[in-house]
């Protein structure tokens, strides 16, 4: 698959049940590629983000990023600062967390049916399954899209993400190929022998590991979580789940 060091880009507006969410979308300048959801973390679409989806759609595909909390408004929905510092999180947090406690199980499932749509119906997006992909939250975002659209979904990989939320009877219904990135601060190695094993009962084809010394939101460049070794470990485990 051959890399292109320009994709395009636009803003989108996708049809919900609960009214329009705004997104972000980059891809290949010509064609028609395979189709990537891809779930931002809490903090949302933001420069970060863009350069996350501008850099997967110079691999060859058609990534979509959602404002999940569009029913509060369109991104950015919280006042970031370029850096996201250890002494700015406590404010942030405090708007951030009703948000997310309002983003109930109902929503995100309804959600994502309106996402799949209409990224299945994009004319840069070829026919076939497609991949969901998510950060923090956003990774429990895309691990529930997997499992009520097995069908649709071939590929699924999250990043620092509370993936054992979606509890043993979603993961039994997933028959996307897996990776989930942990941080150590996220997961012991208790803790991920018993995801694994959740994994191997519900017959999963997946990888699933603790990248080493890395706290929670080491993928984010423009936070104080941000690993550069890590983030290259996450290209390196993504790029072949999605080819």
């Amino acid at each position: 698959m051959t890399t292109e060091t320009n994709p395009r880009t636009e803003t989108l507006r996708i049809p919900t049940p609960d009214g329009e969410a705004d997104a972000f979308a980059a891809f290949p300048g010509h064609g028609r590629h395979p189709g990537v959801l891809m779930y931002p973390d809490g903090f949302g679409i933001r420069p970060v983000l863009r350069d996350l989806a501008r850099e997967l759609a110079g691999h060859g595909y058609y990534v979509l990023v959602p404002n999940i909390f569009y029913r509060t408004g369109p991104a950015p929905v919280l006042d970031l600062p370029e850096h996201i510092g250890e002494e700015a999180r406590p404010a942030i947090f405090a708007r951030l967390m009703p948000m997310i406690e309002a983003h109930t199980t109902e929503r995100v499932l309804r959600d994502a049916g309106a996402y799949l749509r209409f990224l299945t119906t994009r004319p840069e997006v070829g026919a076939g399954p497609v991949a969901v992909t998510g950060y923090c939250i956003g990774g429990l975002l895309a691990t529930r899209t997997a499992a009520a659209h097995p069908e649709q979904v071939a590929a699924l990989a999250a990043f620092h993400a509370p993936v054992g939320a979606a509890g043993p009877d979603d993961l039994h219904r997933i028959t996307a190929r897996v990776h989930f990135g942990h941080a150590a601060t996220d997961l012991t190695p208790d803790a991920l022998v018993e995801l694994n094993r959740t994994l191997d009962a519900a017959g999963i084809d997946y990888t699933s590991e603790i990248y080493p010394g890395t706290v929670h939101g080491f993928t984010m460049s423009d936070t104080d979580a941000f690993d550069p070794a890590a983030l290259r470990l996450h290209w390196d485990r993504l790029l072949p789940l999605l080819a």
